[in-house]
């Protein structure tokens, strides 16, 4: 990933002792889109870094390239490639909390970013994402723990594929305390009463940190 690419919600002067929210993009994006969108709706104390994917593809940004990888089931080494490279640049970042926020492909990389760093993030926000079929050490650690997990998509949402829903759905039923909800009349998209109840979800989680 590009490291200078990263949007931050505040200074380094002034982000001191404050949780932090990581943003990932979904697939042609980069990282001014879940920025612009949700920064304005979620707590001032909250500092936000939004990064860019590091596969230029569809005029933005992809974590997995549309060759060889279908949508919803992405190669495993593809999807870890992404969330390693994430991990490393995370472990830069001294604050009392980190979250995940992300969409679609974002969303997997929440997911995949928890499975290999059980302990590091205090919970995830996936917006019309979906787990990658694959198997992690930190699975079992995240059955243990259960950390919260929102899950929002649309009933509408016509490009991510069934069984990557149910695969997600499972998975989240035995390692997380997930907050499951589904919205009418929602496509694949960030909008509407969704946008209040995550950031009311992210809340509860910086105000328990």
């Amino acid at each position: 990933m590009d490291r200078d690419a990263v949007l931050w919600s505040a200074s380094d002067h002034a982000r001191g002792d404050r949780p932090v929210l990581v943003m990932l993009h979904g697939w042609s994006y980069d990282e001014t889109h879940l920025f612009r969108l949700l920064v304005p709706e979620l707590p001032d104390e909250l500092v936000v870094a939004s990064i860019r994917a590091r596969i230029p593809e569809a005029g933005g940004y992809a974590w997995f390239p549309s060759r060889g990888n279908p949508i919803g089931d992405p190669r495993p080494d593809v999807a870890n490639g992404a969330a390693e490279d994430v991990l490393d640049w995370t472990l830069g970042i001294d604050a009392p909390s980190i979250g995940l926020l992300g969409f679609s492909q974002g969303g997997a990389m929440v997911h995949q970013l928890m499975r290999l760093a059980p302990d590091r993030f205090a919970y995830g926000v996936s917006l019309a994402g979906f787990v990658v079929r694959d198997e992690q050490s930190g699975d079992a650690a995240l059955a243990d723990s259960r950390p919260p997990v929102y899950w929002g998509r649309g009933e509408s949402d016509w490009v991510i594929p069934g069984p990557a829903i149910q695969r997600t759905a499972r998975w989240l039923e035995t390692h997380a305390t997930a907050d499951i909800r589904v919205y009418r009349g929602l496509g694949h998209d960030v909008a509407g009463p969704e946008i209040g109840d995550l950031t009311e979800f992210v809340t509860k989680q910086i105000g328990q940190g």
